[in-house]
Parts: C-alpha cells; structure tokens; sequence
C-alpha cells in the first residue's frame, strides 16, 4: 500500500513541539502563532495559513526577553 493517500498538498504546521504561550504576547514561544491560530489551523484554507506563515518571521520581536528563571529572580 502506498502512504500518497497520507500525503497532502496543503501547508505544514510551523509547530516544532515547543508548546509554551508567553503572557505578555499571547504567542507561541516555539512557532509565534497565537492560541487562535493554533486552534483554528486545520480548518483554515491555505491562503490564510499561507498568510500567517509570511507573517510568522515579524512576530519574534514581540516576545518578552526571558529573565533566566531562578537565577534571574535571585539576582
């Protein structure tokens, strides 16, 4: 049996399985999609993810710089 049936022509998640929602901006630390966007990509049409996608590269900055944890609490 051949895994074509399993292959399909639409956009990959951006998920890499770092699934952490940072308070201040509300986004994914792993793949910066917001909580809606991650509950609603399977049902979005490829021009929408294709959209978040582009936009994804842009959203870096709006993540809080970390504070080290408990060193960073300590110190």
């Amino acid at each position: 049996m051949s895994d074509d049936i399993w292959k399909r022509a639409e956009i990959e998640s951006p998920c890499v399985k770092t699934c952490v929602i940072e308070p201040a901006s509300r986004l994914c630390i792993g793949c910066l999609r917001s909580i809606d966007e991650i509950g609603g990509w399977s049902s979005m049409t490829p021009d929408e993810r294709r959209a978040i996608m582009q936009e994804l590269p842009n959203r870096q900055g709006q993540l809080s710089k970390r504070r080290g944890g408990r060193r960073g609490r300590l110190g």
